[in-house]
């Protein structure tokens, strides 16, 4: 798969690019103002039947004039989300943030303006005729891909371009939740792809910018209130009381790979079991999700798991939702309708049922020790604040931007060190559950890795499926230098040419440059065999360049074989070969992104 390149025709000067961050910050936080708006006018119209623009997020939508034709909204919803994404935007499927990241690392920080404004529409549809999904991916894919094109207008350098989708990224969901600074750290632990101050101080500018543009429309309260604890729920001379929390961490970790290996558990199974095509297997799973809503309002009096769900978060952190009981089975039931919402083809994020699901776990948690531990003075909604940021940190792996931003969310500084013990056990123990995140399976799944930290030698992250030259043909070995000739030049266009031997296993290798180089001064009935390569490293197509270069350099070998199963010495068997100059190749091309 050759990659696109865009060839960059300047570079700007920092105090350029921190002007360019104001205007990315500026729009990114006028997107989550539209965004929003879009979202409010069409859960109005379709919930409630009327035209508004005006929607608190964190209090329960009202029963609606439809009845139990309720069910039937999520359905019109996905009618209008396959539309858009199958017509203008297969990209706009999903949850954004994994798009993204593909840019940065395998498209030069490329992305289609189209993108932004179809992300727009059909997530705002999603989440608004019921989605169970959340609004901070359609929001960073918005501000990113503003920053992508203001990057390809202006011909700017690739680290450039990726530093301006950083910062439009991280001023997106700061605008969205006001959180300036957990913007800044989600934008470094997921999309840079070096910290300096050239990317750093751009990215903060225009996250700040962005908050600031947020905070003028919703107000600068924080996302969700919490009353004065009454009781003191963390106590340094109680240690019990943290021993809690790493039982806490330890269920948020479990939680997070539950809830990455059922998101992507259901795509498969509307994919490859669901018959239809994408408006069938998506109205279908949406229609479970308005069946399960409006049971939810019929039993309890709201609908709860429609939406983002703020206004249970709300509850749960007030104090007004404690019966563990129902706590359990809207954890349950959102679990199930965002892998439906998702897996079946919708458009959003997967912030905000994380953050349900973390606040109805995380409250159980902490009604089940108040219980069981009345003489330690324990406060459910500060486990259900821990668990918002378990959740996050463990799903995302983004574990210093999920403490910050749940803090910023809240505002009460005291809850910092149970949180912090919370999501580092979380994220723990889902790396040793799920090696991959939420946003790094989907890329993985299309052999697309994703580097483990900031580093400057991605290009040792990347498959050999991705590097390999896949143009060879199977020769016979017993031929001759005269009837190999023949041979090329029935076959211009192909680059090497795999020896096999009677048995049909791999017995050398000839490459176009050695062949031209080599057989001009050979006699013609001299074996090629004696003039190919036998030295070789064998490789599988899944194999990371970082082990290939290393296997090369202890075995002397100046080719790789990549094959389809490890051991397997057929020829038949080779997929592709990686020569000494496509590594340096490979290395020229990821060096891009850190250029002038």
């Amino acid at each position: 798969m050759a990659e696109k390149t865009v060839e960059p025709s300047k570079s700007m000067n920092l105090l350029g690019l921190s002007l360019l961050a104001v205007l990315i910050g500026v729009v990114a936080g006028l997107g989550a103002v539209v965004f929003r708006g879009l979202i409010a006018l069409f859960h109005n119209i379709l919930f409630l039947g009327k035209f508004s623009v005006i929607y608190d997020a964190n209090s329960h939508t009202p029963l609606g004039p439809w009845g139990p034709l309720i069910i039937l909204v999520p359905v019109v919803g996905a009618f209008g989300v396959a539309f858009l994404v199958k017509n203008f935007a297969p990209e706009a499927k999903g949850h954004g943030v994994p798009e993204v990241m593909d840019a940065i690392y395998y498209n030069n920080g490329v992305i289609r303006p189209i993108v932004a404004v179809i992300k727009s529409v059909a997530s705002a549809l999603s989440i608004g005729s019921g989605g169970a999904i959340g609004r901070e991916g359609p929001i960073i894919q918005i501000g990113a891909s503003f920053g992508s094109t203001m990057g390809q207008v202006l011909k700017m350098s690739t680290w450039q371009r990726i530093t301006l989708i950083a910062g439009g990224a991280g001023g997106g969901i700061a605008a969205t939740f006001n959180t300036p600074v957990g913007g800044i750290l989600f934008a470094v632990e997921i999309m840079l792809h070096e910290v300096s101050v050239r990317t750093l101080v751009p990215v903060a500018i225009s996250t700040a910018t962005a908050t600031y543009v947020g905070r003028l429309v919703f107000g600068p309260h924080p996302s969700f209130m919490i009353p004065n604890f009454q009781q003191t729920y963390f106590n340094l001379t109680n240690p019990w009381v943290l021993l809690l929390y790493v039982g806490l961490g330890i269920l948020m970790g479990v939680v997070s790979a539950l809830y990455i290996k059922s998101i992507y558990g259901f795509e498969d199974f509307f994919e490859h079991k669901i018959k239809g095509n994408y408006y069938t297997r998506h109205m279908l799973g949406m229609l479970v999700v308005g069946v399960l809503m409006y049971v939810m309002m019929v039993a309890f009096g709201h609908y709860y798991i429609q939406g983002v769900g703020y206004a249970a978060v709300q509850d749960i952190l007030t104090n007004n939702l404690s019966a563990i009981f129902l706590l359990l089975l809207l954890f349950v039931l959102k679990l199930l309708t965002v892998s439906l919402t998702l897996g079946s083809g919708a458009s959003g994020g997967i912030f905000s049922p994380g953050l349900f699901m973390g606040a109805t776990l995380g409250g159980a948690y902490g009604i089940l020790l108040q219980n069981i531990f009345p003489g330690l003075n324990i406060n459910p909604a500060a486990f259900a604040v821990a668990g918002m940021a378990g959740a996050i940190g463990g799903s995302t792996g983004a574990a210093m931007a999920g403490i910050v931003m749940i803090f910023e969310m809240t505002m009460d500084y005291r809850v910092i060190i149970p949180m912090t013990v919370t999501v580092a056990l979380a994220d723990g123990v889902r790396r040793m559950l799920s090696n991959e995140t939420i946003y790094t399976l989907k890329l993985v799944r299309r052999k697309h890795s994703m580097p483990e930290a900031l580093q400057a030698n991605f290009y040792q992250m990347k498959q050999a499926s991705l590097i390999m030259n896949a143009s060879f043909q199977l020769v016979e070995e017993s031929l001759t230098v005269s009837e190999f000739w023949s041979v090329l030049k029935e076959n211009p266009n192909v680059s090497n040419f795999i020896l096999q031997d009677s048995r049909g296993e791999v017995s050398g290798v000839v490459t176009n440059d050695v062949a031209l180089r080599t057989f001009r001064d050979a006699h013609d009935n001299t074996p090629i065999l004696d003039l190919a390569v036998v030295d070789y490293f064998t490789a599988q197509e899944e194999t990371k360049l970082f082990h290939i270069i290393s296997g090369m350099a202890s075995t002397s070998s100046h080719i790789a074989l990549i094959v389809d199963k490890q051991g397997e010495s057929s020829a038949e068997n080779v997929r592709g070969i990686i020569t000494k100059e496509q590594v340096t190749q490979t290395m020229e091309q990821s060096f891009q992104i850190f250029s002038d």
